[in-house]
C-alpha cells in the first residue's frame, strides 16, 4: 500500500513539475485576466456564453465595458465551454498553450512546443499570437489561422478552412451552416444540416460559367481589404457599399446561412450591413427545415410556412420543420384514396425520384402515385417544355413570383386542409431569430479538500521518488523481454495464417535491391520480385513506416484473415526495424487502366470486371467482421488476372473499423484520388463505406465511355481547354438527353464501335449515375449494386 502510494506521489509531482506554467488567465477575474491589443481595438479573455458557461474568445473592445452584447470575432472552445471556477489559460513551459475546464482537463491547446521564453501578443487587427518573446520572435500558432465565423481585413480564407456559422444570434456553438472552397475551386455555402447537406452558393443548378466564377485556378484564398473589398481567387468579388472609407469591418457567416459585411466607425458600437453575399436569402437552404418553405413579404419580412397537411415541430426553431398529420397509404387503391394539392410559384430544390421532360400534368400524377415514395410533384413549363419532378423529400422550399411552376403535395381524400398564403400570423412565422433557443448551463461540483491526506502525500514524495526509480528499472527490463517475446510469438501466429513473415534482406534479394519497379501510389512503391521458391510476387515498400510494429502486425493479421476470390493474395510481410513490406501476389495483365488504356478489354470483360469488383467491394464492406474501407477506388488499384477476373489492390492497411461503429469513424486526413473522391471528403462529412461507393461509380464511368476521372474539354472557341471531372461531364449529358439510350449513345466508349449490349450497358450507366450521387445517403450499397448488375450477367 505505501509502495503504491509513494510512486502515485511522484507521478503527480513529476507532472506537476513538468507542466507548470508561465503564464495564466482565471476565469473568476474576467475583467481584470485579459490581453488587450496596443490601441484597445480588440480584447481576448473568459467570455461568457450560458450559464456558469465561458468560452475563450477575442472581441471588439466595447466602450461601455459591457460585454453582455460585445462582438466575438474569435472563439477556441465554442462548442466545449468550461466552468466559471477554476478555469485557466495557461502558457505551458513546454511551450503549449491550454484551456482547463476547472482544473480537470483540457479541453483546448494550441499542440506547440518550444523550450524558448513565449508570450501571447493581441495585435490592433484582432490576430492573436503565440510567439517567441523577442523582437520579430518566430510565431508558432496564430488565431488568424483557425476562424471561426468571422473574417478580419487582411485575414487570408485558404483551402483549409472553414466558417461555420453560430446555432443563433445568442447561442455561440456551431450552427449549420459553413463557407468553404469546394473540390471545383469555387468558394462556396454549404448548408450541413442534421439530416440533408446541400451548396446553395453559388446555384448548384449552374455550371462554373454561368456563375461568374474561374475554376481555373489552385491557390483558392480570399480576403477581405481595409477598404472594404472582398476577392477571391475564384474571381468573385464584393465592395462594400461604404468602400473606400476607413472603417472597422468584419465579414461574418451568419446564422442565417448568409455572409455579410459589417462596418462601423471607431468609437461607435452599432454595425452596420455594407454587402451580403446571398442576394435572395430566402433561397438558402435549411431556413425552414422539411416539409416547410420560405416566403418574403415586403410587410412582415421573410418567414416560414408549413405545407398544408403538416404541423410545425418545434415552436421556436424553424429548421426542424414540420411534420405530417396524416398517413399515406401504398396499395392497389392508391389512386382512389389519393389527392393533390396545388402551392402555385412554390418551388422544393433537390430529391427528385425520376425526373422526366415532356410528361403531362396526368402523366406526372399518375407517375408520382405509382411511387410510394413520392410525396409531391414539381410542374413546370418552360418555353413550352414541360417538366416533371416526382419529389421523395420536401426539403429547401421557396416561394418566388419569379418561379413559373407548382408544387402538387400528395394528401388523402379524405383530409381537407385550407391554405391562405397572404392570412399569416407574425408570431408564429418568424423565421429570422431563435432567441428562445436556451442557452448552456454548466454546473460546478467543488472537490473536497482532506487535509491529512494531502499532508501524507507531500511527506511520502521524497521516498517515491527513490521507489519510482526502481520499480521503472525493474518495469523496463521486464518490459524490453516481453517485447521480444511478443513479437516473436506473434510472427508465430502469423505464419499460421496462410503467409509467411519474410525478412528485410529476402526482399531485397527478390527484388533486386527494389529496382524493378511497378507501381506507385500515396501509400507506397510496388517491386516485381522472384523469391527462393521461383514464384513471382508483388512487393509493397510502405513509404508511413510510423506504426508500431504491434499496431502493424494486428492490422497484418486482420488483412491475412480476408479471403475473396476478387481481392489480391496476401503472401507474406516484412516488419524489421523501420521497414514495413507487404507481399502480394503478382498479376500478368497489370491493372485495369493499363488494360483501359491499351484497347485490350471487349464489352463482355468490362462487364465482369465492373461485377467482380462490386462483389469484392460488398465483401469488404458487408461481410468480413472487420468494417473495411478501400478509400482509394480507382483503375490503377484494379488488378485483372489471366481469366480477366478482376483483383483489387492496395487494399491494405486503409481503414480497418469495428463493425459496431459504422457511423462513427474518424479519419485524421483526406484519403483516396483526385477525380474518385466523393464530396464528404471535401465537406469534411461523415466518412462510410458509401466514399467506396462514389469511387467505384467513377470506375464504371471510365470503363464505359474509356475517359479518365479528369477530362480536358474544349472551350467554345476551340482552341482551349479546361479540366471538368468526368462525373460533371456525364450529369451535364444525362441533363440535356431524355432517354438513357441516347446518353449511352453518346458517351459509350468509341473502341467499342457497335460491339456491346445495349440493356447492359444501360444498366452499368444507371448504376454509376446512382453511385456519383453528391448525397451519400442517395447512393446505394455495394450488395445493392451487386444484384443489379447480377440481374443481366447472363442475358445474351
Amino acid at each position: 500500500m505505501a509502495s503504491s502510494l509513494n510512486f502515485f506521489t511522484f507521478l503527480i509531482l513529476f507532472f506537476h513539475f513538468q507542466h507548470s506554467s508561465s503564464f495564466s488567465l482565471s476565469v473568476e477575474k474576467p475583467e481584470q485576466d485579459i490581453i488587450m491589443s496596443p490601441k484597445g481595438t480588440f480584447t481576448a479573455g473568459f467570455y461568457s456564453v450560458g450559464e456558469n458557461a465561458y468560452s475563450f474568445a477575442i472581441w471588439f473592445t466595447q466602450i461601455h465595458k459591457n460585454l453582455n452584447n460585445a462582438t466575438v470575432v474569435w472563439m477556441a472552445n465554442r462548442d466545449q465551454p468550461v466552468n466559471g471556477k477554476r478555469s485557466t489559460l495557461s502558457l505551458l513551459k513546454t511551450g503549449n498553450l491550454v484551456l482547463t475546464d476547472a482544473g480537470h482537463s483540457n479541453v483546448w491547446s494550441t499542440n506547440t512546443n518550444s523550450s524558448k521564453p513565449l508570450e501571447l501578443f493581441l495585435y490592433d487587427i484582432g490576430n492573436l499570437v503565440l510567439r517567441e518573446r523577442k523582437t520579430n520572435g518566430f510565431i508558432l500558432w496564430r488565431s488568424f489561422d483557425f476562424p471561426t465565423d468571422t473574417l478580419l481585413p487582411d485575414q487570408s480564407f485558404t483551402r483549409y478552412m472553414k466558417l461555420v456559422s453560430s446555432k443563433s444570434d445568442n447561442v455561440y456553438s456551431s450552427g449549420f451552416y459553413k463557407l468553404l472552397f469546394n473540390n471545383d475551386n469555387l468558394l462556396s455555402l454549404l448548408y450541413d444540416g442534421p439530416q440533408v447537406s446541400s451548396i446553395y452558393w453559388p446555384y448548384p443548378w449552374l455550371v462554373t460559367s454561368e456563375t461568374g466564377r474561374s475554376s481555373y485556378n489552385s491557390s483558392r484564398v480570399a480576403k477581405l481589404d481595409v477598404w472594404g473589398n472582398f476577392r477571391s481567387s475564384d474571381d468573385f468579388t464584393l465592395k462594400t457599399s461604404d468602400y473606400g472609407a476607413v472603417l472597422l469591418r468584419r465579414l461574418t457567416l451568419d446564422f442565417d446561412g448568409n455572409v455579410r459585411v459589417y462596418s462601423r466607425k471607431h468609437g461607435q458600437e452599432k454595425w452596420s450591413i455594407s454587402g451580403q453575399f446571398h442576394q435572395q436569402p430566402f433561397k438558402i437552404h435549411g431556413i425552414c427545415g422539411p416539409n416547410s418553405f420560405c416566403i418574403n413579404n415586403a410587410r412582415i419580412g421573410r418567414k416560414c410556412l408549413c405545407v398544408p397537411g403538416f404541423r410545425r415541430i418545434h415552436n421556436q426553431d424553424w429548421s426542424q420543420g414540420c411534420k405530417p398529420s396524416f398517413q399515406l397509404s401504398c396499395n392497389n387503391k392508391t389512386e382512389l384514396e389519393t389527392r393533390f394539392q396545388r402551392l402555385s410559384r412554390v418551388q422544393f430544390y433537390g430529391y427528385d425520384d425520376d425526373y422526366q421532360a415532356n410528361y403531362t400534368y396526368k402523366q406526372c400524377k399518375h407517375l408520382c402515385m405509382r411511387m410510394c415514395q413520392c410525396i409531391a410533384f414539381q410542374y413546370r413549363l418552360d418555353l413550352g417544355v414541360s417538366y416533371c419532378y416526382p419529389k421523395s423529400q420536401l426539403q429547401n422550399g421557396f416561394s418566388s413570383p419569379n418561379f413559373q411552376g407548382s408544387i402538387f403535395l400528395r394528401l388523402p381524400k379524405r383530409k381537407h386542409v385550407h391554405f391562405h398564403e397572404n392570412v399569416v400570423k407574425n408570431d408564429i412565422l418568424d423565421c429570422s431569430r431563435n432567441n428562445e433557443v436556451k442557452q448552456l448551463r454548466r454546473s460546478y461540483v467543488e472537490d473536497e479538500e482532506n487535509g491529512p491526506m494531502k499532508f501524507m502525500l507531500w511527506f511520502t514524495s521524497g521516498l517515491g521518488v527513490i521507489e519510482a526509480l526502481c520499480f521503472f528499472m525493474i518495469w523496463w527490463f521486464l518490459f524490453k523481454n516481453k517485447k521480444h517475446f511478443v513479437r516473436d510469438n506473434q510472427g508465430y501466429v502469423l505464419a499460421g495464417a496462410r503467409f509467411r513473415k519474410f525478412t528485410y534482406s529476402e526482399l531485397k534479394l527478390a527484388t533486386k535491391c527494389f529496382s524493378q519497379e511497378i507501381g506507385n501510389g500515396a501509400g507506397g512503391t510496388v517491386y516485381r520480385g522472384l523469391l527462393s521458391d521461383n514464384r513471382v510476387v508483388a512487393i509493397k515498400r510502405l513509404h508511413e513506416a510510423n506504426k508500431g510494429e504491434s499496431e502493424f502486425l494486428a492490422e497484418v493479421s486482420v488483412i491475412g484473415r480476408l479471403n475473396h476470390m476478387n481481392l489480391i493474395g496476401m503472401w507474406g510481410y516484412c516488419a524489421e526495424g523501420k521497414h514495413r513490406l507487404l507481399v502480394f501476389e503478382y498479376m500478368e495483365k497489370g491493372s485495369l487502366a493499363d488494360n483501359l488504356s491499351s484497347n485490350a478489354l471487349n464489352w463482355g470483360k468490362r462487364y465482369k470486371i465492373a461485377l467482380g469488383t462490386a462483389k469484392c467491394l460488398a465483401y469488404l464492406h458487408e461481410e468480413c467482421l472487420e468494417w473495411i474501407l478501400h478509400c482509394d477506388i480507382k483503375p490503377q488499384n484494379i488488378l485483372i488476372d489471366s481469366n480477366y477476373q478482376p483483383k483489387v489492390a492496395d487494399f491494405g492497411l486503409s481503414k480497418l473499423l469495428q463493425r459496431n461503429n459504422l457511423d462513427n469513424s474518424s479519419f485524421s486526413r483526406m484519403r483516396g484520388t483526385r477525380g474518385y473522391m466523393a464530396p464528404e471528403w471535401i465537406f469534411n462529412l461523415p466518412i462510410t463505406s458509401k466514399v467506396d461507393v462514389y469511387s467505384y461509380g467513377v470506375v464504371l464511368l471510365e470503363m464505359i465511355t474509356g475517359k479518365s476521372a479528369m477530362i480536358s474539354i474544349l472551350i467554345t472557341d476551340g482552341e482551349k481547354t479546361h479540366n471538368e471531372s468526368l462525373v460533371t461531364w456525364v450529369r451535364e449529358k444525362r441533363r440535356k438527353l431524355l432517354e438513357m439510350k441516347s446518353l449511352v449513345e453518346q458517351i459509350v466508349d468509341p473502341t467499342l464501335g457497335s460491339n456491346y449490349d445495349m440493356v447492359k450497358l444501360e444498366t452499368l450507366t444507371m448504376v454509376a449515375l446512382k453511385c456519383v450521387e453528391e448525397e451519400k445517403d442517395m447512393r446505394p450499397n455495394m450488395s445493392e449494386v451487386v444484384e443489379m448488375l447480377q440481374t443481366h450477367e447472363h442475358d445474351s
